[in-house]
């Protein structure tokens, strides 16, 4: 079932996702060479639990971390480790949530460790620019598809696919609400954008094939032909006056 939020409930849920865009933040500034992906998640964690909100991530569905980590052909669900150290022109997917106040933020972004080359840069510019691309849908009244066929037409334009095993969502009192928000769809498709519904637009898109397969710890998602993957992700409530981005820091 869809949740539409009224004008007390947004106001609400922009702390949350102000502490999400927050975290987000601090995870990036502390992508760097040398740096385990363990110290990036307990940042996250210390900053989010700063803040008196809950990393929306940790022990979800059994999930052992604040912030899903995944580097280079890591698509999603990255494990933080000890082990895991980032290097020179690594791409560094984060993905954090924030529980504050009854709701749930969520936002991702995908990171260039040091100097990356200029095709891992050119996929992280395409994939944040198709992230934006489906923003521009998400007007209220048009549908879902609207919104997943922008974001593939974009990517698919420059040779890119987009993840079909793993889609956007709802997002508000709970992590993952209705509806589901593919990033790939027909036009004038699906279900119909309504002003209060918040959602979680997030574009997974793969150098090669878009074909992914999991990883015997159940969690971590890997390209299946090894190539990179980026991530990008905001959440957006529906407003009668256009998308609004509520994961933005001031």
């Amino acid at each position: 079932m869809v949740v539409v939020k009224t004008a007390r409930e947004l106001s609400k849920m922009k702390d949350a996702c102000r502490i999400s865009a927050e975290a987000l933040r601090v995870a990036g500034e502390a992508v760097k060479p040398g740096v385990t992906t363990y110290e990036i998640d307990n940042i996250v964690r210390s900053y989010i639990e700063k803040q008196g909100a809950v990393p929306s991530f940790l022990g979800y569905g059994g999930f052992p971390a604040s912030a899903c980590i995944s580097v280079n052909n890591v698509v999603i669900h990255g494990i933080p480790s000890k082990e895991l150290v980032l290097k020179d022109g690594d791409i560094v997917s984060v993905d954090v949530g924030a529980f504050y106040g009854g709701f749930h933020g969520d936002n991702a972004y995908t990171f260039p460790c040091g100097k990356i080359s200029a095709e891992a840069q050119a996929l992280l510019d395409a994939t944040k620019e198709s992230l934006y691309e489906g923003i521009k849908q998400a007007l209220a009244f048009n549908r879902v598809g609207d919104i997943g066929s922008a974001v593939q037409k974009y990517v698919e334009a420059r040779s890119y696919s987009v993840v079909r095993d793993f889609v956007g969502h709802g997002v508000g009192a709970k992590l993952h609400e209705d509806p589901s928000v593919p990033n790939y769809g027909t036009p004038h498709r699906g279900v119909r954008l309504i002003p209060g519904m918040t959602i979680a637009i997030e574009p997974m898109v793969n150098q090669g094939r878009c074909n992914v397969r999991v990883l015997d710890d159940k969690w971590t998602t890997v390209t299946a032909d090894g190539k990179l993957s980026a991530h990008f992700e905001h959440t957006v409530a529906i407003t009668p006056d256009g998308p609004k981005i509520m994961t933005l820091c001031d």
